[in-house]
Order: structure tokens, then C-alpha cells, then sequence
């Protein structure tokens, strides 16, 4: 199974680097930023999986930082940890409400910091990310990276997976194409828009005639995956 990206968000180097030797022990892929905007730029690009994200930074703080990931739709659902130093009941509620998934008082012991952060990828992670998912017969498995229709292989390209991927595990509701390009393609690939449309074609007709009519054009926004006419 591919490693979890773990981005740690502190302008303190030792802790940093305290947490990545921690998770990389733990078979983590780690990401290092030393301040938010610099940590925006890294998850438009990279995508992580988990934002360990520091309270007090100079300049913008994590706080505000978990605020603006929340309001931005490419960045809604990424989990967020908080790290502090700040132990008040106060502040652990405005973390939460600001929208992280969990919170940890510095100091923590690296094994508790693991624990917590594999309980909060438990949480969040949808099917068809580590298990697989299934919407009338068709089943996309994640671990072996194969479709089926039937029990019958379908056979794909990696781009039309990841579209699958991402439409199986983000059903009922309409994409733009460019929020595709940002889920799908990354936000540091500059692609036309119109190459999604490419995709879905293709993707239709890997799925065939059993399953196409899963990928549904919305007229003047873009596409949905569904089940439902």
C-alpha cells in the first residue's frame, strides 16, 4: 500500500525534525513546512494526506491557516491535527471549531503522536481509498489498483482510475472541470480544462455499456458520479 504523506507544519526545526524521524520510523512519507504560506503552496501540490499543523507561528498562525483550508473546497476534507503548547479548554475548543479533527499538547511522546494521527486517518479515510468500494457491481479496488464489472477485469489508464478513484469516493455531487484538475491532476499540473473531457470519455468507455451512464455530464458545471437517473 502506497505510504500516508504526512505534511508537519512548525517553524521550530528540531521539532520538525523530532516528528519526521517519529513517522518516518512509522512508515510515513514526510513533508516539512516552516510557516502557513509556504504550507499552502505544499498541499496545493502535494496533496497530503494529514496536516500536523503548529497553533503559534509568526506571521499567519495555524489557526488561520485551518480556517482558510476549511473554506477552500480542494482543501475542505484534508484532517488536520493541531500541535500547541496552549493546554486550555478554550483553546482546544476554538481548534476545533476552526476545523481541526484532533489536538495534541506539546510536550507528547512520538508513540502518542502516532497513535493519534493513524486513529485520525482511521476516521476520515473513505472506502475506496484503503478498501474497496462498490456501486452496482462495479468494484474498485485500491490495494491491488483494479476494476471490475461483474467479477470481469476492466482495463483502464492510470488517469482514468484516479478519475474513478475520485468519482467512486465523492459520489451524489457535481465537479467543475477545474476542481477535477485540482483533485485528480494536482494543482501544480497546468492542464487545459478541456483534457478532462478527454479523460471522461475514455473513462466511459473503459467502463462500457454496463456502468457509463455512472459518469454524468451536469450541463454548465461539469460532471458527477451517481447511481441515480
Amino acid at each position: 500500500m502506497t505510504a500516508k504523506t504526512v505534511l508537519i507544519v512548525d517553524d521550530e526545526a528540531p521539532i520538525r525534525e523530532m516528528i519526521a524521524v517519529a513517522l518516518e520510523m512509522a512508515d510515513y512519507r514526510v513533508l516539512e513546512a516552516a510557516n502557513a504560506q509556504s504550507a499552502h503552496s505544499m498541499i496545493v501540490d502535494n496533496q497530503p494526506d494529514l496536516l500536523l499543523l503548529d497553533w503559534m507561528m509568526p506571521g499567519t498562525s495555524g489557526i488561520e491557516l485551518a480556517r482558510r483550508l476549511k473554506r477552500e473546497e480542494a482543501t475542505r476534507e484534508l484532517p488536520i491535527i493541531m500541535l500547541t503548547a496552549k493546554s486550555e479548554e478554550d483553546n482546544k475548543i476554538q481548534g476545533l471549531e476552526a476545523g481541526a479533527d484532533d489536538y495534541i499538547t506539546k510536550p507528547f511522546s512520538p508513540r502518542e503522536l502516532v497513535a493519534r494521527l493513524k486513529a485520525v486517518l482511521r476516521r476520515t479515510t473513505p472506502k475506496g481509498v484503503e478498501e474497496p468500494v462498490e456501486v452496482d457491481g462495479l468494484v474498485l479496488d485500491p490495494v491491488s489498483h483494479r476494476v471490475s464489472a461483474g467479477g470481469k477485469a476492466l482495463e483502464m489508464g492510470p488517469t482514468e482510475y484516479r478519475l474513478l478513484q475520485f468519482f467512486m469516493t465523492h459520489q451524489e455531487r457535481a465537479y467543475t472541470r477545474s476542481q477535477l484538475l485540482d483533485q485528480v491532476w494536482g494543482g501544480n499540473v497546468y492542464v487545459e480544462e478541456r483534457t478532462v473531457d478527454v479523460h471522461i470519455r475514455r473513462l466511459r468507455k473503459a467502463l462500457g455499456d454496463a456502468h457509463q451512464h455512472l459518469v454524468q455530464t451536469v450541463r454548465g458545471t461539469g460532471y458527477r458520479f451517481s447511481n441515480k437517473g
